[in-house]
């Protein structure tokens, strides 16, 4: 029988680095895109309280037929989630509002108007609020 010459295995260095998580949460590049998340949807919430007749959104929601409450409680909801994204300790319940809304907004799009190009924009916040969310429950 041969022996297996076995060497002392040498323990990895000790490095005094941050968990992944402490590294992205509450960083620089965190707080950026989560203020703006909270700009775009501040804006876009805002803009749905201008109740003037002929406005884009005014006529969005005629369209869509559930009436004008429903343009309030939209804005609402994405002022509210704006909001909640800026706040350290609720940062994914603020998420999960907005990709709600998102999600809604994807749907109406495609099976009430039957309208894929007015699908695309809230597709793509939506992808990219998804994505945001998955990295920070990922690091």
């Amino acid at each position: 029988m041969a022996e297996a010459s076995q060497e002392p295995q040498q323990a990895a260095p000790q490095t005094q680095e941050l968990p992944r998580e402490l590294k992205f949460r509450n960083s620089r590049i965190d707080w950026a895109l989560r203020f703006i998340i909270f700009i775009v949807f501040l804006y876009f919430g805002t803009a749905k309280f201008k109740g003037v007749a002929g406005t884009p959104w005014v006529a969005l929601f005629d369209q869509i037929g559930f009436g004008q409450w429903f343009r309030y409680f939209a804005g609402v909801l994405e002022i509210a989630g704006g909001f909640l994204v800026l706040v350290s300790n609720v940062v994914e319940i603020g998420l999960a509002i907005l990709i709600a809304i998102l999600f809604g907004a994807l749907a109406i799009s495609l099976l009430l108007l039957h309208s894929a190009s007015e699908a695309f924009f809230p597709f793509a916040l939506l992808c990219g609020l998804v994505a945001f969310w998955l990295h920070r429950r990922r690091v």
